[in-house]
């Protein structure tokens, strides 16, 4: 306390013999505007607001168990479509293709990790992502990851979907056997023709490759039509990620 006291003396003293003569700027309305130190009675300090997300656990009550989040990776709310990843890739950009996907070369038929054909490139057998390349798990902690085929497919299989708007926002309530929901909104895709579908479909990335095309991934895809849960997309394609706790 006596170390506290002597700063806030220390403080008080300099500030008085700086304000004969003294100024600073504040900004006020659109502008800055001097004023005298001598004016100043009291300085607070304060942080900034913190701007990572809050995500939460949700259980929907499914015999795996499986805890979802309530949003999308990258997404301050259920219904911000939040970010997109390439299959593998733990950072959105603005053009997805075989010419700036991490794992291949720009053709496509060079793949350099999680392959399992020696046609589509290097073999090494890898068929789930590594926490490294996991979209979920990179960017929201280490408490979450990328859902897998199967987990994706008992969402699909053991909840209710319902078509719905929710703040304006188009897209599925899914509702577990216990009650509990979770909104996945439709947020289209990117492809080499860049971002298409948003408000009209949705792919939702899992962590498993398809091991006999391994130029693509599973994901769900869906549209207020239909849903197919063991959808397999080109790995280079931007899509939504829906994290699970690990």
């Amino acid at each position: 306390m006596k170390k506290i006291f002597t700063l806030i003396a220390l403080l008080a003293f300099v500030l008085g013999a700086m304000a004969q003569g003294q100024y600073f700027y504040e900004w006020k309305d659109g502008k800055y505007v001097q004023r005298s130190l001598s004016e100043v009675d009291s300085i607070t300090f304060s942080l900034p607001e913190s701007t990572e997300k809050e995500y939460k656990f949700v259980d929907l009550g499914l015999p795996s168990g499986t805890l979802w989040a309530d949003r999308n990776v990258g997404a301050d709310s259920p219904e911000d479509y939040g970010d997109y990843f390439a299959w593998g890739e733990t950072e959105p950009k603005e053009t997805y293709d075989w010419g700036t996907y991490k794992w291949s070369s720009a053709s496509g038929d060079n793949i350099t990790k999680y392959c399992t054909d020696s046609t589509y490139g290097t073999v090494d057998n890898k068929t789930s992502l590594e926490l490294e390349d996991d979209a979920a798990y990179v960017n929201m902690g280490t408490e979450w990851r990328m859902p897998t085929r199967a987990e994706l497919d008992v969402l699909y299989s053991h909840c209710t979907w319902t078509w719905t708007s929710q703040k304006g926002v188009d897209g599925y309530k899914v509702t577990g056997p216990n009650g509990n929901s979770i909104f996945l909104p439709v947020a289209g895709g990117w492809s080499k023709k860049g971002l298409g579908g948003v408000g009209t479909y949705g792919y939702y990335s899992s962590s498993s490759l398809h091991k006999g095309e391994p130029n693509t991934s599973w994901a769900l895809f869906f549209d207020s039509e239909e849903r197919l849960p063991n959808s397999a997309y080109a790995r280079c394609y931007g899509h939504s990620v829906r994290a699970v706790a690990r």
